[in-house]
C-alpha cells in the first residue's frame, strides 16, 4: 500500500511534544516531507533525533514578525497543521486579563497569523489542506473551569469555517480537530499543578470519558493524517470530534 502523504510537504506548529509531535512522526511515516516548528528548541532537537528525516525550525506563532519571516523562507506547504495551544484552568472569575490575553493570543491569534501568512502561498500553487486544533471544550461542549480555553477553541471553529467557505474555490480545505482528554505532557502538567493526589486527579479525567480512558496523541495524529491526505478531498469546514464519547 503506498504511503498516504507521499509527495506532500507539511508544516506543523507545536511539534515538539504531545499531539504535534505524534503528528509530525505520523506524517513522516506516511511519506510526507515534514517541517516541524515549536517555540522550544530542546523538544525540536529531541524530535529530530527520533526522526532525522524531519526538518525543524524554532517559531513563536504569536509573533507576527516571526510568522511572516518564516512563511517567506519556506516553500508553499500542501498541509498546514496549526497545533499550538494552551489550556488555562479556571472560571471567568479566576481568569485574569493576562490569562485571557495569553490564551487568545496563542490559541486564536496564532492560528490567524499562520493562516493569513500561508494562504497566499498555498493558493499560488495547487491549494492544500489546513488543519486547526480546536477542542470539544468549545462551542461543542461547556466544560467546567475552562472559560477562556473554551472561548478560544470556539473561536478556532469559527475561523476554520470562515477560511473554508472563503477559499473553497481556491482548492483550499480547512478543517478542525476537536479532541477530548488526551494523554500528553500538557495533561501531566495540569494534573501536577492541581496539587493533591495526582492519581485521584488523573482518575477524574478518566471518569469523564465514557470509553473509560483518555485518548492518545497517536489517535489524534491518525485523524490528522486523514485530513491531510487526498482521502479527505471532499471534506472541508468540519469540526471532527474525537473524544471517547465525552460530548454524547
Amino acid at each position: 500500500m503506498p504511503a498516504r502523504l507521499s509527495n506532500k510537504y507539511a508544516v506543523i506548529t507545536a511539534a515538539g511534544q504531545g499531539i504535534g509531535r505524534a503528528t509530525a512522526l505520523a506524517f513522516a511515516g506516511e511519506g510526507a516531507d515534514v517541517l516541524a516548528t515549536d517555540i522550544n528548541p530542546e523538544t525540536l532537537q529531541s524530535l529530530q533525533q527520533e526522526c532525522p528525516e524531519i526538518s525543524i525550525q524554532q517559531l513563536d506563532v504569536t509573533s507576527s514578525e516571526q510568522v511572516r519571516a518564516f512563511a517567506s523562507s519556506v516553500r508553499s506547504p500542501d498541509v498546514l497543521f496549526n497545533c499550538a495551544g494552551y489550556v488555562h484552568q479556571g472560571t471567568i472569575l479566576e481568569c485574569e486579563e493576562s490569562d485571557w490575553d495569553f490564551s487568545m493570543n496563542l490559541n486564536v491569534r496564532g492560528v490567524y497569523l499562520m493562516c493569513r501568512a500561508f494562504l497566499p502561498l498555498m493558493m499560488a500553487e495547487t491549494g492544500g489542506s489546513i488543519i486547526n486544533m480546536s477542542s470539544v471544550a468549545s462551542s461543542i461542549k461547556g466544560v467546567a473551569s475552562r472559560c477562556v480555553y473554551g472561548a478560544s477553541k470556539a473561536a478556532v471553529l469559527g475561523l476554520t469555517k470562515s477560511v473554508a467557505v472563503d477559499f473553497i474555490d481556491k482548492n483550499i480545505r480547512c478543517n478542525a480537530i476537536c479532541p477530548g482528554t488526551v494523554q500528553t505532557p500538557s495533561l501531566d502538567e495540569r494534573i501536577r499543578t492541581q496539587g493533591g493526589d495526582e492519581q485521584q486527579a488523573r482518575s477524574r479525567f478518566v471518569k469523564r470519558q465514557p470509553l473509560g480512558r483518555v485518548g492518545t496523541a497517536e489517535e489524534i495524529a491518525a485523524l490528522a493524517v486523514y485530513l491531510a491526505s487526498d482521502e479527505s478531498a471532499y471534506t472541508t469546514g468540519t469540526a471532527h470530534i474525537i473524544d471517547g464519547g465525552w460530548s454524547i
